[in-house]
């Protein structure tokens, strides 16, 4: 958000202040502090004027400018009405050289999950991608999308929502005691480095927020039906970034808070994977991520770095 206008909302949310004081305090003319003040306007805050000054009424617009003020995370929110994808642009912004960059919008036509699945992604969604330059190994990227997952997850059940996670990318809602699950949000993290460093990291987050099940693909939920109610997404929005923001800088935490929140440790899996089917029990996840499986067929515990994960009902 431009500076002038954060200082304008900043001076203006605790009571009305007149445009000659703001022209004042921020060494700029009356006529750019109403330019400034209209500008806020049309990104969706409500911002009365009287006799007394200009006041901010509210903030609750679903706007890149009304995202980050009040955000406690120093990310830029560039947002979008509808997008072909989120992660597109936001890659298009990395190869640019932008971080810290938060591509939102609140439609995504031609949205895409983890190998290439389609991701429905209507208006009242959450679908957002992060773009970060991480100084670590790429070795230590997955660790990202655990963060993310775990951001999401505190930030649904503060929301009110039974969140849980699956492995490897997936936040989703219990339905029994035996690992049933109804999906509400998928992560999809991309990454572009060499040998020893990462040039930049995408992380992609599409959340069923203010939507119904109803309208989804069979196994999807959302917040709308699992709360109850609807969301005010400017501030889940936040708090998921703000979320995200503190796992980032503690990433040697992040892998005891996704343990916290898992819903695949304990359970029978059967996982996918490019040398083959494992089927066995869920025992753990490794430092950088991999899900530790105890086979069924030779008892011994193995790691999984990548693959596709479906629980099964116990035997």
């Amino acid at each position: 958000m431009n500076e002038t206008r954060r200082a304008i909302l900043d001076a203006i949310a605790d009571g009305p202040v007149s445009g000659p004081e703001l022209a004042d305090s921020l060494s700029v003319s009356r006529a750019a502090v109403w330019k400034h003040v209209d500008a806020l306007r049309e990104a969706g805050f409500e911002i009365e004027s009287n006799s007394s000054g200009y006041e901010l009424v509210s903030a609750d617009a679903y706007s890149g400018p009304a995202v980050e003020f009040g955000l406690e995370a120093p990310f830029a929110v560039e947002y979008h009405d509808a997008v072909g994808s989120t992660n597109a642009v936001a890659r298009e912004r990395a190869t640019d050289g932008a971080t810290d960059v938060v591509v939102l919008a609140d439609e995504q036509t031609g949205g895409r999950g983890r190998l290439e699945r389609e991701w429905s992604s209507p208006a009242g969604g959450v679908w957002l991608s992060i773009v970060t330059r991480p100084a670590i190994t790429p070795a230590r990227a997955p660790l990202y999308t655990l963060a993310a997952a775990v951001a999401t997850t505190r930030a649904a059940r503060e929301a009110g929502v039974d969140a849980r996670i699956k492995w490897p990318n997936d936040v989703v809602v219990p339905v029994d005691e035996d690992g049933a699950y109804r999906k509400l949000a998928g992560i999809l993290t991309e990454m572009e480095g060499e040998t020893d460093r990462v040039e930049w990291l995408t992380v992609g987050i599409g959340v069923n927020a203010n939507l119904d099940a109803d309208g989804l693909p069979e196994g999807a939920t959302t917040i709308r039906d699992e709360a109850g109610e609807d969301i005010d997404r400017r501030v889940f929005v936040q708090r998921l970034l703000e979320e995200f923001d503190a796992a980032r800088a503690d990433l040697d935490g992040v892998v005891p808070a996704w343990r916290d929140l898992a819903l695949t440790l304990g359970q029978r899996v059967r996982v996918d994977r490019s040398s083959g089917e494992l089927v066995g029990e869920a025992v753990d996840i490794t430092n950088a991520g991999a899900l530790v499986v105890e086979s069924d067929e030779s008892g011994e515990r193995e790691p999984i770095a990548a693959g596709d994960c479906e629980h099964l009902r116990p035997v």
